[in-house]
């Protein structure tokens, strides 16, 4: 069974067109130099993460070993090979954050959401990371929620930030 067949196999809802956008960025891909990397930025815009079955076709198609493949989408950080929740909250531990106490921050979070960092809540609702740094030192300690900035942020802030986020989706479940 060629590779193209194996893309095609699938007849869930939405997901023969995830496929079809996938395989299109694969073939656009697959014999250029460094075409991995942009397959793989392809896959993860359409997913949200790097599903395993679909570093198997990317394999088979590219004909790169998944050893290369893993190698790669493990070392750049933006790439993930776990779903990532429908808000990404990211703390930042750079110097003048983390002397400010955003491990504090890190660990409040955690706790409110019941997840450990790098994970995603049970609910799928929040993915919780630590990241190096958010180019905002001024405004230590600092956090984002997907592209929002929280400057300054405190201890009594983080429920509040939180329940922000919860509030707006009972209003948009209305």
């Amino acid at each position: 069974m060629s590779s193209e067949e194996k893309l095609s196999l699938c007849q869930c809802e939405g997901l023969d067109e995830k496929m079809n956008r996938v395989r299109e960025t694969i073939e656009k891909n697959k014999n250029v130099k460094g075409g991995l990397i942009q397959a793989l930025h392809g896959v993860q815009h359409v997913y949200g993460y790097l599903p395993e079955k679909v570093l198997h076709e990317i394999s088979d198609i590219m004909e790169i070993p998944m050893a290369e493949i893993y190698g790669v989408a493990s070392f750049y950080h933006f790439f993930s090979l776990e779903p990532k929740g429908e808000h990404i909250i990211r703390v930042c531990l750079g110097t003048a954050c983390y002397v400010k106490g955003s491990q504090s921050i890190l660990n409040r979070l955690a706790q409110e959401l019941n997840v450990e960092v790098g994970k995603t809540t049970a609910d799928g609702k929040f993915t919780l990371e630590a990241t190096r740094c958010l180019g905002a030192c001024g405004l230590a300690p600092v956090m984002t929620i997907d592209e929002k900035v929280y400057g300054r942020v405190t201890l009594d802030d983080v429920r509040r930030i939180l329940d922000e986020y919860n509030r707006r989706e009972k209003i948009w479940n209305l």
